[in-house]
């Protein structure tokens, strides 16, 4: 994507990388909830799995509005083929599934921010470790959609899902870690009759598109 081999360094991420950054950073926020002894346990737990699932209606929200924006200037083109239009083209590239730290950071320290204007102190940290963990969720998801073989079962539906929006119809299926909110927001794909042969993205390769995203 750059010509500049460290600015090109920084688009591309093992998907072990979020792991070992996030799950301290996670661990850090649920200890700081439960340090300050404002809440109980169980009301930390709650605010915590509300920031997870809060965290699967903004990635909806963040996939269908903002990576499947269609800019019409030719440097707002080129930021969204920087941010998704490139994993659209190359869905099966290791190095960018999972999104690279010198993005994910600076995301977080915004949309900590954001929260710490609308939540009291004691419920944002548990919230906020609860969101993280929804996205980290759902970068590995991400990786394990288009690299893991499932057979059967929820992890065979969600890629299924996952790769009819990438190889069948760009225009739906916007939930990667969960189908939820494409139900909610009817954005989800048509049921068809059930068919023997293979899913499409065991057929064909993907559409190239560097306008759309995934």
């Amino acid at each position: 994507m750059f010509k500049n081999n460290f600015l090109e360094s920084l688009t591309k991420v093992h998907y072990s990388v979020p792991l070992i950054f996030w799950i301290p950073v996670i661990g850090y926020f649920i200890y700081k909830a439960y340090a300050k002894g404002e809440m109980s346990v169980g009301d930390i737990a709650l605010y915590y799995f509300a920031g997870l699932a809060f965290w699967t209606l903004a990635e909806y929200v963040l996939h269908r509005w903002i990576f499947h924006y269609e800019p019409t200037s030719n440097w707002g083109k080129r930021i969204h083929f920087i941010f998704h239009g490139v994993h659209h083209d190359y869905p099966k590239d290791r190095l960018r599934l999972v999104m690279p730290l010198s993005a994910s950071i600076p995301l977080a320290a915004i949309i900590y921010f954001i929260f710490s204007l609308f939540l009291p102190e004691f419920i944002l940290a548990s919230f906020f470790a609860g969101f993280l963990l929804g996205y980290l969720i759902y970068d590995e998801c991400h990786y394990a959609m288009h690299h893991a073989n499932f057979k059967s079962g929820l992890f065979k539906k969600i890629k299924d899902h996952h790769m009819l929006h990438h190889y069948s119809d760009p225009e739906h299926g916007f939930g990667v870690s969960s189908a939820i909110w494409d139900v909610i927001f009817n954005s989800g794909f048509k049921k068809k009759k059930k068919s023997t042969s293979l899913p499409p993205y065991q057929r064909r390769s993907p559409r190239k598109s560097s306008a759309k995203g995934g």
